[in-house]
């Protein structure tokens, strides 16, 4: 194959440096110093990219963790850098034989800056969370109002740049390699994960032991697959491994969507519970909703949304106020309990919902209603469901191999997990004099479900007491 070494490769990026004169030069504070190139420059100049600066990557999780402010504009400039240093280094050691080309470099270096130009408000929460409740049978997507988004952009600013280029940016095409470099639908290895685990973990201050410098730099390309050495396996799980553990302490917080690392994450979701609550109590009067299908009005919504509900006079707005006021008071639903469905019921698990556990309330003391309750579905896989992701991963023995394997469970060491999959039920009382009740009814939903309370432990008597 092409001029590939067998010798280990030094860490530091390859840039290209060669056009940094007539680039624009920011510093991020995970990447270091980043070259914005002219064309690129373009797209960021514009209100519809700059809107994502308004646009927290983490949505809710600042109002747990403080420091995690940091906002889309930032990751897809961190998203763009990458995806240039690992097609720059494809191009450097396999670059004849790929035909690898500038016009090929500078498509994904587009589709990397542009990849979440569709996002809305709140993170994943605004696609996952509220649009079903206010659009039942809806199949949008922000990766389709990222397509439409860079249209709009191109047209509306005449950005002159080729067609074709803005095709790729778009769909892989016939080197569908270069489209994996950014969002990789094949194993889920990708430079868009490379970014966000890293300046996640950084912003929550949490500790990151990935180093996704040692998959770009030893990556290779093989029957039109992004293939990595086998000895690096375990970095390559770690990848898997660390989102994971960023979706049960961040990403999915039990107070955002006890002891301190735990009690925060209950915060989180609830945090996120009450936000869903208030954008779909406002949709009928601000049509929230409405915005889209447009991307000439979809890029004026953002996560100030929640400003203009807080400070709006309006009498339609006044059950979302006080929702947004409690969590600024932290007035809010309260956690009551959790379980881990079973492993052997994960495969048919149907989500639990709020009817579920008032109907399993026994007669007397207070009658539950559907609306005092929330309930949270949260799935935390390793990207591929109950299987292990390694083994849709190929990999190389080294660079004078022409092999390409995966690796099975049977072969991996035995101190990594054999189950990938988490189905966690979350309960909460949206009123907290109903904590007792609702626990009461959690409890009863599980021993008719189950046969057994499959929660830990139980809701502390005090916390039902305590209103």
């Amino acid at each position: 194959m092409g001029a590939y070494s067998n010798e280990e490769l030094p860490l530091p990026p390859v840039s290209d440096f060669s056009n940094t004169r007539l680039s624009k030069h920011v510093h991020d504070n995970v990447h270091g110093n980043i070259y914005l190139d002219p064309l690129s420059l373009k797209f960021i100049d514009t209100e519809q990219f700059q809107r994502l600066r308004d646009l927290k990557q983490l949505g809710a999780a600042h109002m747990v963790y403080p420091g995690a402010v940091h906002t889309r504009f930032e990751h897809s400039l961190g998203v763009y850098w990458l995806a240039g240093e690992a097609v720059q280094m494809l191009k450097k050691y396999q670059g004849l034989e790929l035909g690898i080309d500038n016009f090929d470099i500078q498509t994904v270096k587009l589709a990397g800056l542009l990849h979440d130009v569709g996002h809305g408000p709140f993170s994943h929460l605004f696609q996952s969370e509220f649009l079903p409740l206010v659009m039942n049978g809806t199949e949008w997507s922000h990766e389709q109002m990222s397509t439409k988004m860079v249209d709009h952009i191109v047209d509306k600013h005449q950005i002159d740049v080729d067609s074709e280029m803005m095709r790729k940016v778009k769909d892989a095409g016939e080197k569908r390699f270069l489209y994996d470099i950014v969002a990789n639908g094949r194993n889920g290895v990708d430079v868009d994960k490379f970014d966000y685990i890293v300046r996640d973990s950084r912003a929550c201050g949490l500790g990151c032991s990935f180093e996704f410098q040692r998959l770009m730099q030893t990556m290779r390309v093989m029957g039109d697959e992004i293939c990595y050495r086998a000895k690096e396996y375990l970095t390559v799980h770690k990848l898997f491994a660390t989102r994971a553990d960023l979706y049960r302490t961040v990403y999915v917080h039990p107070k955002v969507k006890i002891k301190a690392a735990i009690m925060m994450l209950m915060l989180l979701q609830a945090i996120e519970l009450m936000i869903v609550d208030a954008l779909v109590e406002a949709n009928d009067y601000l049509q929230i909703s409405s915005f889209i299908e447009d991307p000439s009005e979809y890029w004026k919504l953002d996560d100030s949304i929640i400003k203009t509900i807080e400070t709006a006079p309006n009498q339609q707005l006044r059950e979302s106020r006080n929702l947004i006021r409690r969590i600024r008071t932290r007035n809010l639903y309260q956690f009551c309990n959790e379980y881990a469905v079973p492993r052997d019921k994960i495969e048919n698990f149907k989500d639990v919902t709020a009817q579920d556990i008032v109907c399993s309330q026994k007669n007397g003391g207070v009658l539950l209603k559907e609306e005092d309750v929330a309930v949270s579905n949260v799935r935390i896989d390793l990207t591929r469901g109950r299987h292990n992701p390694l083994e849709r991963i190929s990999f190389f023995k080294d660079y004078e191999s022409e092999e390409k394997f995966s690796i099975t469970d049977d072969r991996i060491s035995h101190l990594l997990p054999t189950c990938f999959q988490d189905m966690i039920v979350r309960v909460y009382a949206k009123k907290p004099e109903l904590v007792g009740a609702i626990s009461e009814a959690f409890e009863n939903f599980q021993l008719n479900k189950y046969g057994i309370k499959a929660q830990v432990h139980a809701t502390p008597e005090k916390k039902k007491r305590r209103m």
